[in-house]
């Protein structure tokens, strides 16, 4: 396989041409516009905050990095959300994070860090720690006004084993015209833990950032630092890890439908559902030793091959797609499962093209990127991937419809990858090593389950100065805002659970 492409530190612009230079790039005809991929802050010298936008060109596969500097006597820059919608969430952590004031942005109350003490971790790439910052937990923001309007706080505590999320549910009574969203209480801090780590244990902890998608931060991980390196992974470890990629997209598929169906009342088809997502972790485990495909990605390869015989994980696999298929179909036949999926939480795809939206998300409104296919990386450049499903409608029925084509397509490239599997080597090679004393830069993506993972990182004598992880989960659950249109209470599980995103990917 060919070496990573070597990162080049981004040249420096001044607020105002970096600002400029944004604009040009995400602006003009559709065909030709580049895709906002993320807007990032970093500390440096003399208290100054660097911000880093990454863009996607359709016509190459190799990030923009745009960068600015900010005196630390001038936080603050025109804000990009009013031209820039995808910027909103972003804009925020900065301000949370560093105490950038995006000037004109629509809304900057606290997304990341609603209460801090003295005592809380420094903020990313310096040892300046943050303001004490303690809103009024008794004001609810409004959005919505008008007689007999009032906000249900649903969360961060739920019913059931579900991640810390505050929904504030604006509402006259069953329409929902408006939700908005908290998402603090997950805030770990991940970003700085990265620090001083060593590439080898970096990938442990970036297993750890989004825990149902490690395989793909892991990859997104180890695909910065080869770009970084300029390394080669050799075929065995690249197939390796497109083996435990599509496992772990199968995996987080069936577990949105063991949520649909319950949220339906298919008790029969929840069991069923819930069964196979079971059957599949405990072979991802026999295989790997970890459920969830900790331990196999290593910067450079992978740790090892499969403890499982390719003609026996084979005969497994096929089994596994019979049943998930079966099942999946019995489930589209029911028409009481389709009546609630049917016209429920539309993404319209013009919005979904003007934010950038991620995976399969993006892909049921027709404008999701997938970057096993725009930029393949590992064995899938040699795999016959095709292009990703898409649907156009962009409800609840167009999202499962595409992660039921993505199943299918993922049990396709697992086939083809156990035969090259079975054909390789038993001497192939599973690594290239890192160089100790590592200096560089590299962007590295990978796609998750939930859409393009994505990881900034500097390297410094074998040490991580500043490592910044982006998951889809971020980037897409601010779109959870604008899928209300006439749907109800009721309707509120379908729309989460279509969504299939994470909280702990949100609040890094």
């Amino acid at each position: 396989m060919t070496a990573a492409q070597p990162a080049t530190a981004p040249r420096l612009l001044s607020p105002t041409a970096w600002r400029r230079a944004l604009r040009r790039h995400t602006s003009g005809d559709e065909p030709h516009q580049a895709r906002f991929a993320g807007l990032f802050g970093t500390g440096g010298r003399g208290g100054e905050v660097r911000l880093l936008a990454v863009l996607f060109r359709p016509d190459g596969h190799d990030p923009l990095v745009l960068e600015t500097a900010l005196p630390q006597d001038g936080l603050s820059y025109p804000s990009l959300s009013p031209e820039l919608p995808a910027a909103f969430w972003y804009e925020r952590v900065l301000h949370d994070l560093f105490g950038v004031v995006p000037e004109g942005h629509p809304r900057l109350d606290p997304l990341m860090l609603p209460l801090q003490d003295p005592g809380r971790i420094p903020l990313p790439g310096t040892a300046r720690r943050p303001e004490p910052l303690v809103p009024d937990e008794a004001a609810i923001p409004r959005a919505v006004t008008g007689p007999g309007v009032f906000t249900i706080p649903h969360g961060p505590v739920r019913s059931g084993v579900v991640e810390s999320v505050e929904y504030l549910v604006e509402t006259a009574g069953e329409d929902i015209p408006r939700v908005q969203i908290r998402v603090f209480h997950k805030h770990r801090g991940v970003s700085k833990r990265f620090e001083h780590l060593t590439p080898e244990d970096g990938v442990l902890a970036a297993e750890r950032v989004e825990g149902i998608a490690s395989v793909a931060h892991a990859l997104a991980f180890g695909h910065a630092v080869e770009q970084c390196a300029e390394l080669a992974v050799p075929w065995a470890a690249g197939l390796v890890r497109v083996l435990y990629a599509e496992l772990e997209r199968v995996a987080n598929h069936l577990d949105v439908m063991v949520k649909l169906t319950d949220a339906a009342g298919l008790a029969v088809a929840t069991a069923r559902f819930a069964l196979h997502k079971e059957r599949l972790l405990r072979l991802t485990g026999r295989l790997c030793g970890s459920r969830y495909g900790r331990g196999v990605v290593v910067p450079g390869g992978v740790r090892g091959l499969p403890r499982l015989a390719p003609a026996a994980l084979d005969g497994e696999l096929a089994a596994l797609r019979t049943a998930i298929a079966s099942d999946w179909r019995a489930a589209m036949n029911s028409p009481s499962f389709l009546d609630r999926l049917r016209g429920t939480g539309p993404l319209a795809p013009g919005i979904a093209r003007a934010h950038g939206a991620l995976g399969p998300l993006g892909r049921a409104s027709g404008a999701g990127a997938d970057v096993r296919y725009e930029r393949p990386y590992d064995a899938y450049p040699s795999l016959g991937l095709g292009a990703p499903p898409e649907e156009a409608e962009g409800d609840v029925m167009a999202r499962t419809l595409v992660r039921e084509g993505e199943v299918t397509q993922s049990f396709h490239l697992l086939r083809q990858t156990v035969a090259e599997l079975r054909a390789l080597d038993g001497d192939a090679p599973l690594r290239t090593p890192v160089p100790d004393d590592l200096t560089g830069h590299g962007v590295g993506s990978a796609e998750a389950p939930q859409g393009e993972t994505l990881y900034l990182l500097r390297m410094e004598r074998g040490r991580v100065a500043r490592c910044v992880p982006r998951s889809a989960s971020f980037h897409n659950l601010v779109l959870f805002h604008e899928v209300f249109a006439g749907d109800i209470l009721t309707d509120f599980p379908f729309i989460e659970a279509s969504f299939g995103l994470s909280i702990a990917g949100v609040s890094l």
